[in-house]
């Protein structure tokens, strides 16, 4: 019994505390009491517990009726835990609040120490605040008679001036004559009105007639003004402004003020001589960007600074002239434009043409304050879209001309064609047109894309597609200049090509060869540049509209140079042959070779075929680099490229009677050789030296092997075609790499010209040695 009443007693605090910190988080979560759904007793909604109408002895009840010792066990830890995790809450919510609680305190301390006394204080006030009242108020009443006195006093002084003003009107009026001060005569004339109205009839009559008459003068002077040349326009619309306030009828002189204002533009406009002052001093460097700057500084700016008052003036006094007043804005701005088109036609830095735009959008921006409806910043944004392009147009045409002149600059004589280094200069020099060239533009349009100008910012998009659309267009038109300078193209105009009265046979033919390493140049080296720098800063536009892709797409241009080079490459070959093959026509159509006479030297065509062998290496070594030549090898090792395909064959005639048996068995023989040596004479030409000079080579040699088989031959004239030939093969293994297909070229016009030959007779080797020699020594004393 005891313990059982000491237990009872134990449960009691704890059921209280429990309770206690209950009804404390309740209140904290839930301060609204009634809010607070009663949830129903039973041992399934455990979130009863929570409610303020649990009943505590029916939920224990209920709870050992349904659960068994272990069950109790189990949900006591539970709810121990729960308890724990509550009290440390609370003690949080304590912590976290004691701030809060310390400053309350301290502010409640506060307000009771400093409180007290406060309502005497607040009475010793109220009680100065009516002795200061009573004061003022006797203040008021003896000062009140004396105040109404000086306020009368003060009146009539007052109107004393207003009356000694009228009877010195007249006088004013003439000193603002001679001052020429119209707007101060306008002002008192005005000032005066009201009083010339009420008492000018009687009182005021003689200052009233005076100051009418003055004011009759000062019109006429204000009309003389308004109508002279001489006046500004500013001060021209003053004095309309000054007529108008005196009921002057200025609408009647609209239209003549209208034409002065319009005639005046002459002056706003950018002059024909001062652009001409800009390109002057665009080639100087210390006052590059300066040439338009200057205008701002001078006239120009106080010149729009008064048209933009004379429009504002011209609204007031004719509030009917808008229209006409936008179309001169508009007229001048148009006219601003055709100036510097003009000025880019001529060449213009992009420095200055930036400066121009800044002028003129600094005009735009002054007129659009006085005249908003013109909406000139659309307007000048329309003209400018065209003046912008056409310069962008322009500057590719300078450097297509600057490619042009640097070519055409090549001026070299026949004589020291092949010592100077003429083709190589014009290479290089052209080189760096094309890619410095390029690079230049593509800072200069950089320039006008990193500019803040409005203008300039609203055409972004635009000047991003045309330096894309440009470059195309450029490298399209600069491949139509290589084919026209080449003769690939004809043109009526005399500039555009190469003449041989102008720059020499010579040149002419190298240049071609310039054109085409040029090609490669661009196609490997300009291009990739060109690409990779208008990817960098000329990414995006689409102005021009997405779906049409970019404007610039290098890889149709190297195609195309890469065409171009072939081609030109092609041409320079066909032109060096061609000559070749006119020398080799009148070779053979002069003499009579059935009656030609024993040879006793090398004929004088091996030497011009030798000097344009000669030209040829010049030319390529100044342009081309040198390659590793391919040599063309025979399927049969038996064939030997040092002996001469004729030489068994006429000896094999030698020792033969009868000239008809020795031609069957030269035909056997050639036959046979033809299919047991298998030569690779014509190969893809290549950009190397030796490439060009062999395949001129050759293609010569053809054209010689076929000449020779259009003719016929005695004994002496094949005797000289062989003398001819084997001095052009010694000749030409000391000054080329010889290939076998060359060697197989050579024997091939000895044999062609014994098949042509009635008898087929070779010369003696000494004999055919000594002769070269000879001609070999006389070669070298010539060119020493």
């Amino acid at each position: 019994m005891v313990e059982q009443e000491k237990t009872r007693t134990d449960d009691v605090p704890l059921d209280d505390k429990a309770k206690r910190m209950r009804d404390l988080l309740s209140s904290f979560y839930n301060p609204d009491h009634s809010s607070v759904p009663k949830a129903p007793s039973n041992i399934e909604n455990l979130d009863a517990i929570d409610s303020t109408s649990f009943d505590p002895d029916h939920y224990m009840n209920l709870l050992a009726q349904k659960s068994n010792l272990e069950g109790l066990l189990r949900r006591h830890v539970e709810m121990a835990g729960e308890i724990k995790n509550l009290d440390t809450d609370l003690q949080m919510l304590v912590y976290e609040n004691y701030n809060k609680f310390i400053s309350a305190t301290d502010a409640i301390k506060w307000m009771k120490s400093n409180i007290v006394g406060m309502e005497a204080n607040m009475e010793q006030l109220l009680d100065k605040i009516m002795s200061v009242q009573s004061r003022s108020d006797g203040v008021n009443t003896s000062l009140f008679e004396k105040r109404e006195h000086i306020e009368k006093l003060h009146r009539t002084r007052n109107l004393l001036r207003k009356v000694q003003f009228i009877y010195d009107l007249p006088a004013r009026l003439a000193k603002c004559i001679k001052s020429e001060a119209y707007a101060d005569a306008v002002k008192f004339y005005i000032g005066a009105m009201p009083i010339f109205k009420a008492y000018g009839d009687s009182s005021f009559q003689d200052c009233k007639r005076a100051s009418e008459e003055t004011i009759i003068i000062i019109v006429k002077n204000l009309q003389g003004k308004l109508f002279s040349d001489s006046e500004s326009i500013q001060a021209r619309a003053e004095a309309a402004v000054l007529l108008k306030q005196l009921d002057f009828p200025v609408d009647s002189l609209q239209a003549r003020l209208l034409e002065k204002l319009e005639q005046s533009l002459g002056d706003l406009q950018l002059k024909t001589v001062g652009i001409e002052n800009i390109l002057r001093e665009s080639n100087d460097p210390s006052k590059q960007g300066k040439a338009f700057e200057s205008i701002p500084s001078t006239g120009h700016e106080v010149s729009v600074h008064g048209f933009a008052e004379a429009i504002r003036a011209y609204r007031v006094i004719f509030p009917d002239s808008e229209s006409q007043l936008i179309k001169l804005a508009q007229n001048l701005v148009i006219k601003h434009f055709e100036m510097i088109e003009q000025c880019v036609k001529r060449r213009i830095s992009s420095a200055n043409f930036l400066g121009a735009l800044r002028t003129i959008w600094t005009d735009v921006l002054l007129m659009d304050e006085v005249l908003s409806e013109a909406a000139l910043p659309d307007f000048s944004l329309e003209a400018g879209q065209v003046t912008v392009k056409k310069y962008v147009a322009c500057a590719f045409t300078y450097l297509l001309q600057d490619i042009s002149d640097a070519l055409l600059k090549v001026k070299v004589s026949p004589k020291e064609a092949a010592e100077e280094h003429a083709l190589q200069v014009a290479l290089e020099a052209s080189k760096k047109t094309v890619l410095q060239g390029s690079m230049d533009l593509l800072l200069d349009f950089r320039q006008l894309l990193d500019d803040d100008l409005g203008l300039l910012v609203k055409l972004r998009e635009f000047i991003v597609d045309w330096v894309q659309e440009g470059f195309q267009d450029f490298f399209r038109a600069l491949d139509d200049r290589f084919l026209l300078l080449s003769g690939r193209k004809n043109s009526s105009s005399q500039d555009q090509g190469f003449s041989e009265g102008a720059l020499g046979e010579k040149v002419l033919v190298g240049i071609v060869l310039v054109l085409a390493q040029l090609s490669v140049f661009i196609e490997q080296t300009a291009i990739p540049r060109i690409s990779e720098e208008i990817t960098a800063s000329f990414s995006g536009g689409g102005a021009r509209g997405y779906e049409n892709g970019h404007a610039f797409v290098s890889g149709e241009i190297c195609q195309i140079f890469r065409s171009v080079g072939e081609k030109l490459l092609h041409h320079y070959i066909n032109m060096r042959t061609q000559r070749v093959s006119t020398l080799l026509r009148k070779r053979f159509t002069t003499p009579n070779w059935v009656k030609h006479k024993e040879p006793r030297e090398v004929h004088m065509f091996v030497d011009l075929f030798v000097q344009e062998l000669r030209a040829v290496q010049s030319e390529v070594k100044q342009i081309l680099p040198e390659g590793l030549m391919r040599k063309h090898h025979r399927s049969d090792s038996n064939g030997s490229t040092n002996s001469s395909r004729s030489n068994a064959l006429l000896d094999d005639r030698m020792s033969r009677s009868n000239t008809q048996k020795a031609r069957s068995q030269l035909l056997e023989t050639h036959l046979a050789k033809l299919f047991k040596q298998k030569v690779e004479i014509f190969t893809k030409v290549e950009y190397t030296q030796e490439s060009v000079e062999t395949t001129i080579v050759k293609l010569c040699l053809k054209s010689l092997q076929e000449f020779v088989r259009l003719k016929t031959f005695n004994r002496s004239g094949f005797q000289q075609i062989q003398l001819d030939v084997q001095f052009l093969r010694t000749i030409l293994r000391e000054n080329i790499d010889v290939e076998e297909a060359i060697d197989f070229l050579l024997d091939e016009v000895i044999v062609a010209a014994s098949e042509r030959c009635l008898d087929p007779v070779p010369l003696e080797p000494p004999i055919l040695d000594k002769l070269v020699q000879v001609k070999l020594a006389k070669s070298k004393e010539r060119s020493k």
